[in-house]
This record gives C-alpha cells, sequence and structure tokens, in this order.
C-alpha cells in the first residue's frame, strides 16, 4: 500500500538536500537495537558492539523512545536540519527547541496512552529531559558516530553531489527515479511503496528535506512532520562499500596492470574518501597516496571532487570495469 505525496511546485522548489549527525546516531542505535535492519553495516555493528560490552552508555532515556516494538518513533527527535554543513550541536540545539506541545502530541500518536519508562517524565518536564537526552546522543555520538564521521561524511557527502547532477541533468523526475526503488514520481506526486496504508499527504510548510543516511535501514523514511519540515531519509549510495576499505582484495587483473598498491587504492575507493581516510585504511602514508591517486586520475580510473576543504575520490565507471572483467 502506498504514501503519497502531494507536492506543489512551492513544495519542490523548495526541496533540498540535508546531512545530518543526529540522523546516523539516531540510526545507529536503532541498528545495534534490532541487528536485522541492514546487513550492509555489520562490521560497524560488531566494532560498535564490542565498543559497548567494554563501557556501556547510559540511554535510559533515549532507548525505550526509538527502540521499541511501535512502527514509529518520536519525530521530535530529528529536526530537520538546516543544510549540508550541519554539527551534531546544530541538530541536538534544535531537538532542545521543541516546544512541550509538540513533545507531549508526539508521544501520543506514536503510543497513545501506554508511554514507556521514562517518556512519562518527558511529557510532565519537556524541557528538563530534552536537554537530558541530549546529553545522552551526544555522547553516543562521541563514541559511536565520531570515530567514523570522516568516513560517513565523505559517502554522504558523494551521494548528494552525485543526486545534484541528476536533478540537473533531469529534473524531478531523473532525480526521484533514481532515489530508491521504492519511490515512483508521476504528475506532481512522490509516491512510496510498501507503506502500512494507502495515504495521501501534503508535506509541511518548506519543501522536503533528502536525507541520505548510511546506518540506516534499506528502505526509505518518509517523516511527515518533524516539527520543522517533511523529510525522506533513504540509504545513501556507496554504503556497501563503506566499511571494506583495506579489506577486500582487489582483482588479479587490476593487480597485474596497476600493481597492488594502486590496484588497493581503486577497490578501496568503491566509496568515497579522502587522502587521509584512504592513508589511514591502508596504512600508507598521504603522500604515497597521492603519488597513485594522480596516476589513477590521470588515466581516467578515478574522480576527485571538492567538498567543503575536501577532496573526495572516488572509482569512476572505467575502474569499476577493470575491478570487474566481465567473463568472455
Amino acid at each position: 500500500m502506498p504514501l503519497t505525496l502531494d507536492l506543489s511546485v512551492a513544495d519542490l522548489a523548495s526541496t533540498r538536500f540535508a546531512i545530518s549527525p543526529l540522523s546516523e546516531t539516531i540510526s545507529g542505535l536503532q541498528q545495534l537495537g534490532d541487528p536485522r535492519l541492514q546487513e550492509t553495516n555489520l562490521r560497524w555493528m560488531r566494532w560498535a558492539s564490542d565498543e559497548l560490552a567494554a563501557r556501556p552508555l547510559g540511554l535510559s532515556r533515549t532507548w525505550p523512545l526509538i527502540v521499541n516494538d511501535r512502527p514509529h518513533w518520536p519525530q521530535f527527535l530529528l529536526p530537520a536540519p538546516i543544510g549540508a554543513g550541519r554539527t551534531i550541536d546544530d541538530d541536538l540545539a534544535a531537538m532542545r527547541r521543541t516546544t512541550a506541545r509538540q513533545v507531549r502530541d508526539s508521544l501520543q500518536r506514536v503510543f497513545g496512552d501506554d508511554l514507556p519508562d521514562g517518556a512519562v517524565e518527558l511529557a510532565a518536564h519537556p524541557a528538563a529531559e530534552l536537554r537530558a537526552i541530549a546529553t545522552e546522543l551526544r555522547e553516543a555520538h562521541d563514541r559511536l558516530i565520531a570515530p567514523y564521521w570522516s568516513r560517513i561524511r565523505a559517502v554522504l557527502d558523494a551521494d548528494i553531489a552525485y543526486r545534484a547532477k541528476q536533478l540537473a541533468a533531469g529534473g524531478a523526475a531523473r532525480l526521484f527515479a533514481d532515489l530508491h526503488p521504492d519511490l515512483r514520481w508521476h504528475d506532481g506526486r512522490l509516491t512510496l511503496q510498501r507503506w502500512r496504508s494507502d495515504r495521501i499527504m501534503n508535506p509541511a510548510p518548506g519543501g522536503l528535506v533528502l536525507l541520505p543516511v548510511v546506518l540506516g535501514t534499506a528502505y526509505v523514511l518518509i517523516k511527515g512532520n518533524t516539527t520543522t519540515h517533511t523529510t525522506v531519509r533513504y540509504p545513501a549510495r556507496g554504503v556497501g562499500a563503506l566499511w571494506t576499505a583495506g579489506t577486500r582484495p582487489a582483482s588479479g587483473s587490476a593487480v597485474r596492470l596497476l600493481g597492488r598498491p594502486r590496484a588497493e587504492l581503486l577497490e578501496a575507493l568503491r566509496s568515497p574518501a579522502t587522502t587521509t581516510d584512504l592513508a589511514r585504511a591502508l596504512k600508507v602514508s598521504p603522500s604515497a597516496v597521492s603519488q597513485h591517486l594522480s596516476v589513477l586520475r590521470d588515466s581516467g580510473l578515478v574522480v576527485g571532487e571538492r567538498t567543503g576543504r575536501s577532496v573526495l575520490y572516488l572509482t569512476t565507471e572505467r575502474g569499476l570495469a577493470l575491478l570487474d572483467p566481465k567473463p568472455r
């Protein structure tokens, strides 16, 4: 059964992309609460599980809100970020600005009158409890997300750069056709398949906020009103290769043609990364990585795109063809 977003011209004109460290934090915690959600991130999940086994997090307020048997979780926990350059502090400040009425209304929509442990106090004292929840989420981010944030951020930046090219080349039809297999765009309407019931919804004012997610599920999640905007959270491109940098062997043909160091770089760059990320993953010096990247770039096997102060490198289609040669 589908959910349909009826988008006006103004909605479409205001639609934008954003990145949220808080989104990755909440999604990561949900992954740990139900490992069946996404097998792609198993390597991160094993690391995070070991980290928490050695030193558990205090999540007494947050955990019951996001890991439970309900099909939703309170929308105020993830306000739509304003732009792509957000920090965890920006996200948490926006969450703390949620009004008491918005907190109580959201809790009612998710849990009805059967509030879980901790939510009763949240409904009674929203401002104080939101500060406590923000403290828990900040520690979770610092422990579980920050050590890998540069790599996660590289995938998110590369996804947005790719989507921007799709939008420039073919407008909304091209963008939404390629965003996720469950999404359909037709005649001013964006339809999400695999929904709980047939529903047509007008988005909140200000257009859609499109949020790529690394540590999320394989499905699209639409939040109708996050206390700010309507968000469409979808799996980012390149997640499958994110955790394999430096661990997956390069193909024999690539090694014979390029030599092992360059072939390993080409393999690692199935998922976008910076020179520093590559040096750390492959345990070589940044200068050595830069020299090899220069040769690979001149050969058309990798491409670099500047994002802020960093340059993200990614294997091109020509490079992928070398790594995955078709049998004759």
